[in-house]
């Protein structure tokens, strides 16, 4: 059993104010792997206070020095990247070799690509010709929030914590309570790359605790969260009594629009897309629209791929699924999969239960309903699970109208030869990503999306400004540099 009770305030590890275990637990096994404390008010109000203390110092360190630091973590973690992959995979379930090749790569993917986005920001720059003594000055926002999910975690970490720190910030991560392991790990990295003590803090705790002490806290001046929609409504609620700043990057019901001139192979991909990490992904390709003459042909070959993946434990070698996170996901899923049988969707891959062999552990079925229809519960609600629905459309208003007929806009894709249909529907699909023909988004562009999915950017020069305030300055006095 892995002991992990301390907090990391003010540069040292530090025992919690009253001691309050939470077992994490294993979801390939649903035994407890380690204990964590979850922190209280005192824990809280203790890192905010380090944090606060240690703003003034950092806003004021050069640039420079603050991306040499930054560039220290990297160097912890090329030492230290199979400890990394072995807790995500151990706290949250991801088989290891997507743990080593794609969950734990998330850290120095994202850091690279923001120390080569910082060198862009302009921290201080004329405002125009037409004003010669004016300037604007971009300037840390102060002591921040950061509240952390559990299924990508260094993916979301990296995101939040590492534009904060280059921005200047000082702040206080809260992870989540289901994966806390790799973010204490990379804590250990924050504090052996020599940051000053405050500058960075975690306290472990859950979303009643130390999520909602942070976001009605009086000198936090931020919260950047990560999660359920439904939660994102809560601490928005709370930091609004102190006016502070908040993003947030929410939940999804992405649409995958198919039309009969696309890819042989793109149905078979966007299976498999939709089933990555287990399907709890936020930007996972959960509805499959499918142009009418080759929408059977669709069903079919989406039922063969989802029949062929594997599902099996998290520590097991080899490209599968593994399990959801905890018992309260799998309820959650087999609920959802029972509302899609009972409100006539056919269900032709896949189903209730764990798969076969497998009797323990929180695994789900790779899952697919066709012949769903705009309105039922699966086509509307985001499930967070391996579990896929296809849907028909006739024209290329149809498609649209179904796929923007949702809450969430968040990601949208896009499988078609016609390059000036993708074009036309990269425009008219409303979310704050698209993606056309299988092609990845490049380094440095944001993460985000609208509406219910939250208005937050992450990633690239974008997310570096969610963390400065911009200050308009007249009579800046040209000639004394």
């Amino acid at each position: 059993m892995i002991e992990k009770r301390d907090f990391y305030i003010g540069g040292r590890w530090t025992a919690p104010a009253a001691p309050r275990d939470c077992e994490v637990i294993d979801p390939s096994t649903e035994d407890a792997c380690a204990v964590i404390s979850l922190g209280d008010q005192a824990d809280t109000d203790a890192a905010v206070a380090a944090a606060k203390a240690a703003f003034e110092g950092w806003a004021a360190t050069l640039p420079a020095e603050r991306a040499r630091l930054v560039q220290a973590i990297l160097a912890q973690y090329e030492a230290r990247k199979e400890e990394m992959a072995r807790a995500i995979s151990l706290e949250m379930g991801a088989p290891i070799d997507m743990a080593r090749n794609a969950q734990a790569p998330c850290l120095p993917w994202h850091l690279t690509n923001f120390l080569t986005a910082f060198q862009q920001i302009e921290w201080v720059r004329p405002l125009g010709d037409h004003a010669p003594n004016d300037r604007i000055a971009l300037e840390p926002i102060g002591v921040v929030g950061l509240i952390t999910p559990w299924n990508w975690p260094m993916n979301q970490v990296t995101l939040k914590v590492i534009p904060a720190l280059l921005a200047g910030c000082t702040c206080v991560l809260k992870p989540s309570e289901e994966a806390p392991l790799s973010s204490m790990l990379f804590a250990e990295f924050v504090h052996d790359a020599g940051f000053p003590a405050g500058v960075f803090n975690l306290v472990n705790g859950d979303g009643a605790g130390v999520g909602s002490q942070l976001s009605a806290h009086p000198d936090v001046e931020m919260i950047s969260f990560t999660g359920s929609t439904r939660a994102g409504r809560a601490i928005s609620k709370a930091a609004a009594e102190t006016l502070k700043r908040v993003t947030l990057e929410l939940g999804g019901k992405g649409a995958n629009l198919i039309f009969a001139d696309a890819d042989e192979r793109a149905v078979e991909k966007g299976v498999r897309h939709c089933f990555n990490n287990s399907g709890q992904s936020c930007n996972a390709p959960t509805r499959m629209l499918v142009e009418r003459p080759i929408y059977d042909r669709a069903v079919e070959i989406a039922r063969e791929v989802a029949e062929r993946i594997r599902v099996a434990p998290a520590h097991d070698p080899g490209s599968h699924l593994g399990p959801v996170v905890n018992r309260r996901q799998y309820d959650q899923i087999q609920s959802y999969i029972q509302k899609g049988i009972d409100e006539g969707a056919r269900l032709v891959a896949g189903g209730l239960g764990r798969p076969d062999g497998l009797n323990r552990g929180f695994f789900v079925r790779p899952t697919v309903f066709a012949d769903v229809t705009p309105g039922m519960t699966i086509e509307r609600e985001e499930i967070f699970g391996p579990v896929l629905s296809i849907l028909p459309f006739d024209t290329e208003d149809e498609a649209v109208r179904i796929a923007n007929d949702t809450p969430y806009g968040l990601t949208n894709y896009v499988q078609s030869g016609d390059g000036a249909r993708c074009n036309r529907l990269a425009r008219r699909l409303r979310s704050g990503m698209v993606e056309m023909n299988g092609k990845p988004r490049g380094a440095g562009a944001p993460f985000g999306g609208v509406r219910a999915s939250g208005r937050a950017r992450e990633g690239g020069i974008w997310g570096i400004e969610e963390f400065l305030e911009v200050k308009a300055i007249s009579g800046w006095a040209s000639d004394a540099g």
